[in-house]
Formats: structure tokens, sequence, C-alpha cells
């Protein structure tokens, strides 16, 4: 039960790497977009491809915490012991950025729309790099059961280039999904614009990537060999060919395609990091045995799981289905009002 539960966690891990990550994306892409005028239109198309669907990506990252607290509890409490600075700079970071994302656009004057889109941008920036940073920190074996909180647990090698790949690969999965988006909302300029960002991206994971094979070779052993034999290193080749693929589909401008085949880059290349660290939670110090909790709560917590895939399940799916199709829309300030009681006027 315990190694189920465990995947369970690398699972959903995966998909707010996805969701959330294409989200931190748009945010990157906001932040480099450049001035006022220059920005304003591929702002626009972020706010409105954002909008539907950028509160809902984070039921993700809570159903991380749930399960890591609930099924693992002695890896949640050395975790977040030895890594609460940059936790908390994450944390920090989703609350700036939602706020930033929300105040935004109802802002009337231009100084706070600035502020609010630099919060927005900033925190899109600094939030995916804190958690990488973390799970860098984890994969090189910096953290153990009663490890206290240093700077070296998430400031190292490993730690900083697991964090700039966050950023690429977010940046990656956002430019490609803002593609679609372009070209549903009939951007055509905007289509060029973004694909161009997406290889760019695509070329800064590579780089990194590249960079990462000698600092995790000698900075996290156990998992570099994990990435490079059995499992692991077959879903590491399936990520790069679906990378690859990705780039072939932006070249022929065939943007349905590419989303899919972007996603299971990412996905991927997560599994082949849960694959790399088995047996452990905490390479080399803690098993996933050893760090589950009591038979009785990872029962009730796979219970609970299946009740929230066959209740929540079929309304994300949904929900993603129509915002890639361009269904969702947000309402006009004419609808607000005319949705509006009259109480409300009071």
């Amino acid at each position: 039960m315990a190694e189920l539960i465990a995947w369970v966690l690398v699972v959903v891990i995966a998909a707010y790497a996805c969701a959330g990550g294409t989200d931190y994306g748009a945010g990157f892409w906001d932040l480099v977009a450049g001035g006022a005028e220059r920005g304003k239109r591929p702002r626009g198309l972020i706010d409105h491809a954002m909008a539907p669907v950028w509160e809902a990506n984070n039921v993700w990252l809570i159903f991380v915490l749930i399960v890591m607290w609930t099924g693992f509890p002695t890896m949640f409490q050395a975790v977040f012991s030895a890594m609460w600075l940059p936790l908390a700079l994450a944390a920090v970071g989703l609350v700036l950025r939602g706020a930033g994302f929300a105040l935004r656009k109802p802002s009337r004057r231009l100084a706070q729309r600035r502020i609010y889109g630099a919060m927005f941008a900033v925190s899109s920036l600094l939030t995916p790099f804190f958690l990488g940073a973390v799970l860098g920190g984890i994969a090189s074996g910096r953290v153990k059961v009663g490890t206290t909180a240093s700077a070296d647990a998430w400031a190292n090698p490993t730690s900083i280039l697991a964090g700039l790949l966050a950023i690429a690969a977010t940046a990656f999965l956002g430019a490609v999904f803002l593609c679609s988006d372009a070209r549903r909302f009939g951007a055509r300029d905007l289509v060029d614009y973004f694909r161009l960002r997406a290889l760019l991206a695509f070329a800064g994971v590579v780089v990194l990537a590249l960079i990462a094979l000698p600092v995790t070779h000698n900075d996290a052993r156990y998992v570099w060999d994990g990435l490079t034999g059995g499992a692991g290193l077959l879903l590491v080749i399936l990520a790069a060919v679906c990378g690859l693929a990705t780039v072939l589909l932006l070249l022929r401008r065939s943007h349905g395609w590419s989303r899919y085949t972007s996603v299971a880059s990412v996905a991927l290349v997560v599994g082949a990091w849960g694959f790399a660290q088995r047996p452990y939670v905490l390479p080399t110090s803690l098993t996933v045995t050893q760090a589950a909790g009591a038979s009785h709560t990872l029962r009730w917590l796979m219970i609970v799981t299946v009740i929230a895939i066959i209740l929540v399940g079929p309304a994300l799916v949904l929900l993603y289905r129509l915002d890639t199709q361009g269904e969702l829309e947000e309402l006009t300030d004419a609808e607000t009002v005319a949705a509006r009681t009259p109480g409300d006027n009071l």
C-alpha cells in the first residue's frame, strides 16, 4: 500500500508540474514581454488564456501536501524542517502571484497595474525556482530525518540547477500553450511570437540538462544511477522524444498536438525521477516503507484518493477540455452588472 501511495504522490506532482507549470510559464513570458506598449498584446493574451483555469491548477498542489502529510509524515517533517525557508518563499510567491493576477486587470491606474503585474510576473519566476530547489535538495540526499535548516540543503549545485530547469520547463510549457491560445483567439502574429519563445525555452532546457549531467553525477549519485539505467532511463528517453516531437510540431504549426507532447515530456521526467529514487523517498536515508504512516491511515488515504478522482477528476478534465476548445470566456463588465440582484446596489 505504501508503494502505491508513493506513486500517487509522483503522479500528482507530475500533474502540478504540467498544469501549474503552464501557468508559471505564462507568468515568465509576462515578465519578459517588454514595456507597457510593447507587451500589451502578449500580456492581454496571457490574461485571457489563464483566467478560466489558474485557480483550479492549485488543486494539485493541495493534493501533494495532503498525501505527503497523511501518507508519509516522517518525510513531511524532515522536508519542512530542513527546507522551511525555500518552501515559505514559494508559498509567499503563490499568494503574491494570485493577488497580482487577480488585481491587475480591474485596476484603473497605470501605476497600480504595473505593481500588480510585477507581483504576478516575478512570483511566477521565483515560485517554480524554489520548488525546484527543494526537489533538487531531496534528490541530492541532503535532506534526512533530523536535518536542521541550512542554506546548503537548497542552495547547492543540484538544487540551483533543478530550480533553473523548473523555470525553463515551465517557460516551455507556457509558450507552447500560448501558441495554441493565440491561434484560438485569432491573434495570428502572436502565434509566431510564442512559437519562437517555445523553441528558445526548449533550447534552454537542453542546455541546462547538459550542464546538469556532470553536476548530478557528482552531487546526486544515487538519483544519477537511477536516471541512467532501467525504467528511469527509458522514461528519460521517452521524455526527450516527446520534447523533440513538440519542436517538430511547432515548426510544422501543428499547435494542437504540441500541447500533448510538451505535457508528456515534463510528466515523463517527473516519472523518471520517481523511478530513480526507488525505494527511497529521501535518498539514501529514508525508504518508502520507513516513511509511511500507519496501515489503516494509508487505506483511508487510498479510499479518499479514489473518491476524489471520481468526484473531482471528471470536473477538472471537463474544465481543461472546455478551456482548450475556447468554450470558456470571462464575464464582461456588462454581463456582471446584468447578473446583479437588486439588493447588490444597496
